[in-house]
């Protein structure tokens, strides 16, 4: 088989990914390229993985390119996971201008003004690959993470309905840090379904293995309760510029372990899924930094300490990280191919597609994030048709956001920019919107000066 890494100049991802791909027998024999503009980045993970292979043999040749339709040339698999420009200037534009004008935004990466932006910049790019992608190598798996996810694959399956496309985010691995403690039993024992889009979904379905019982009770009644006495990022934050060590985590959840005082407030980035949780009776899959992103009255309740606290920490982790090899898996694509490749019809928990009606309450032209039954050929996403009504209309109020961000991206019209922001639940202001739009494209003209 021919794999296809298309970033592999980010050692975090294309080092990672290296390892879950070499930790497969299933995959031993193949051929991984690795793609890059950045041909210096692309050398050094070239390097390291050469040495790997040295140092381990293990039954795959690697290679690099910055010549990115070579490699795609009769590819099986292309991941992608790439950003534009410097990643953290942008995101800072994208966050801090829109709030100049007077928008309120909780983090401005995925979602609210911020998120269109960035969607606007990043999805032409991913558009321009899975074009070479069509043409060369049209029956490939094509695994997507990069963000924001639900508009970058509405616009791709939009432009190429039977391109195996398929967006994967790691956000609903985070059930898996909480649960067990919520609910004392292993994580093994709960049989989950999430749903919803994506950085915007819950948790509909919760069920103990071992005796059958419905599990969700257990999970209203305990989980506020523990919100409250969970370690904040604050907390972390706190940690980790006092000391300068990584804190210490428990177990494969990566829960983090601290000595803090309980009766002291912890800012946890958890104010808003307590709410959510209380006023829904549904648990949310991610934490309030993304979902508060698409909510109108999310700005009252979220705790903006907590989310400026995990941005900064973010920022230090990946600062401090020195990735490397390792033969461990990480994410869950290398899962997902070897359901492919074994017809083995597991269900993963997550993967974004079009909607198509399996979320009956939603738009069936805008992307949805449901479990999917893996097989040979196709993914069989799992259908909704009793979706909670009222957290739904929370969907649907941006769902027209993702439809015009994806009309802009695919016709290069710069009004429905201003309608996406005009329709964005996030978006209280109507004067100051063209300003504001105009001035993105001149400041970030570089990816957005296609709009016109």
């Amino acid at each position: 088989m021919k794999l296809v890494l298309i970033g592999a100049g980010s050692a975090q991802f294309g080092l990672g990914t290296l390892g879950d791909f070499f930790q497969s027998e299933k995959l031993y024999g193949s051929e991984i390229v690795l793609v890059d503009i950045n041909g210096e980045a692309l050398s050094v993970v070239l390097g390291k993985a050469k040495a790997f292979l040295a140092e381990h043999p293990l039954p795959f040749t690697v290679s690099a390119t910055t010549d990115r339709k070579i490699a795609l040339a009769h590819a099986d698999f292309v991941i992608i996971s790439i950003e534009v420009g410097n990643r953290f200037k942008l995101w800072d534009e994208d966050w801090t201008i829109p709030q100049q004008y007077g928008i309120r935004q909780v983090y401005g990466e995925n979602g609210g003004a911020g998120g269109v932006f960035h969607a606007l910049r990043i999805a032409p790019v991913i558009m321009e690959i899975c074009d070479d992608a069509a043409a060369m190598c049209p029956d490939a798996w094509v695994f997507n993470y990069s963000n924001p996810m639900t508009a970058i694959t509405t616009a791709i399956l939009r432009k190429h309905p039977t391109l195996k496309f398929v967006g994967l985010c790691h956000e609903v691995v985070s059930l898996e840090r909480y649960l067990p403690s919520i609910l004392d039993t292993p994580f093994g024992n709960l049989e989950l379904r999430s749903a919803g889009l994506n950085h915007f979904s819950v948790l509909l379905e919760a069920r103990y293995r071992d005796s059958g019982k419905d599990a969700y009770p257990d999970i209203l009644e305990k989980a506020p309760a523990f919100f409250e006495r969970e370690i904040g990022y604050s907390d972390i934050l706190s940690y980790v510029m006092r000391t300068g060590k990584a804190p210490r985590t428990e177990g494969n959840s990566h829960r983090v372990v601290l000595d803090v005082d309980r009766s002291a407030k912890s800012w946890s980035d958890r104010t808003l899924f307590k709410e959510i949780i209380e006023t829904y009776k549904l648990m949310p899959v991610t934490v309030d930094s993304h979902f508060g992103e698409y909510i109108p009255w999310a700005p009252e309740v979220v705790d903006h300490r907590g989310i400026k606290d995990f941005y900064t920490l973010y920022q230090l982790e990946l600062a401090q990280v020195k990735p490397k090899i390792e033969l461990r898996r990480d994410e869950r694509m290398v899962l997902i191919i070897e359901g492919i490749l074994d017809d083995s019809g597991y269900e993963e928990p997550a993967v974004n597609v079009m909607n198509n009606g399996l979320i009956d309450e939603l738009p069936s032209n805008i992307a949805v994030e449901v479990p999917a039954k893996v097989h040979r050929s196709s993914l069989e996403p799992v259908a909704f048709p009793n979706y909670p009504k009222g957290f739904a209309a929370l969907l649907r109020n941006y769902c027209g956001v993702y439809d015009l961000t994806a009309e802009a991206v695919l016709t290069g019209k710069k009004e429905y920019v201003v309608h996406a922001l005009l329709a964005n639940p996030a978006v209280g202001q109507y004067r100051v919107v063209g300003e504001l739009v105009d001035f993105m494209i001149e400041r970030q003209r570089r990816w957005l000066g296609y709009l016109s």
